[in-house]
Formats: structure tokens, sequence, C-alpha cells
């Protein structure tokens, strides 16, 4: 781990059957130092999952453009093959970067800074990776299926990703904010 400061002490259990979340508990009572510090690691567990996968994805990408098949793509497909590459790149390149930054601001005393930036390009990245996969899925259907078949399948996945991804966490937090005003 590369966070340079202590870990954020655990909550006892006992206090976890009040009505409120865990995580809202912790808030409560963490200095804000210690917040920042464990919504780091979050960050960086939560980025490890999403680096692994755009980085098998993207491998997969880069990949297809030297298979033999590809000669036969025609510009449409080529095109999308294009975007989607860019936007494997552009994924990568987000979901990596709070690493990056980590390691020029280390010892500054910009945890909360380091933290607000990551979040947002890690939101950003999950993004451009539900593009990303969108799009691929969508090279890889139009080649196997024909017609517009393809396009509501890639509709539909990125529609469920949309619910899954975006829709469902906001509205949990709309259900939970609205719990705790009860």
């Amino acid at each position: 781990m590369a966070v340079t400061d202590p870990p954020a002490p655990t909550i006892p259990s006992e206090t976890a059957g009040r009505g409120h979340a865990r995580e809202d508990i912790k808030e409560d009572t963490e200095a804000p130092r210690e917040q920042a510090n464990r919504r780091w690691n979050e960050i960086l567990q939560e980025t490890r999952v999403a680096q692994t996968g755009v980085q098998i994805l993207f491998g997969f990408l880069l990949s297809v453009a030297f298979t033999a098949g590809f000669r036969d793509l025609g510009t449409i497909d080529r095109t999308i093959y294009v975007v989607t590459v860019v936007l494997g790149a552009a994924a990568t390149g987000s979901l990596i970067a709070p690493v990056s930054i980590h390691r020029f601001l280390s010892g500054q005393r910009m945890k909360d800074e380091l933290v607000e930036t990551a979040h947002r390009l890690m939101m950003f990245g999950m993004v451009l990776l539900a593009l990303t996969i969108g799009s691929t899925l969508l090279l890889i259907l139009r080649v196997v299926l024909p017609g517009l078949i393809a396009e509501f399948l890639v509709a539909g996945v990125m529609l469920y990703f949309a619910l899954c991804w975006y829709a469902l966490p906001l509205w949990l937090r709309h259900r939970a904010t609205h719990k705790g005003n009860t």
C-alpha cells in the first residue's frame, strides 16, 4: 500500500445496527485526515478492479488489427474499431492516472485534493470503460449477427450498464438520504 498516512481506525461492530450505514458511521466519527486516508484506500481497491478489466480489454483491442479477418472489415467497422481503441486508451489513462498523481504528490500533504481528483478520474474512466465495452461489443456483434440485431443488443447492454453503474447507485443514495431525513 502506497499510502504514507496511518490507516483509519475501525469502528466497533455494535455501532453498525443503529439504522445508519456503516459507511455513514465511519464518516461521522473519523477525523478529516482519517476519512481522506480511508477514501484513498477505497479508490485504490476500486482502481485495481477497473484497471485489470480495461487493460485486458485494451490489449485484446490492440491485437485485433493484426488478425487476418481485420482486412475484411468495411469502413464502418474500421471506424468503430478506431473509436473503440481510442476510448480504450482514454479509459486506461483515466483509470491509471490516480496512481501517477499519487506518486507525484506523495508526501505533499495534498490527500484531499488527491482523493477528489482520483474520484473524478475514476468516474470519467468508468464512463469511458462502459463506452469501450459497448463499442467492442458492437464491433464483434456486427461481424457475427445480421441486420440491426447487433445494434439492438448493444443498446440493451448499454442500458443495463447505465442502470447498474449509474442509476442504481444514485437511486440508493437518494433512498438513503430520504430515509435519513425521516
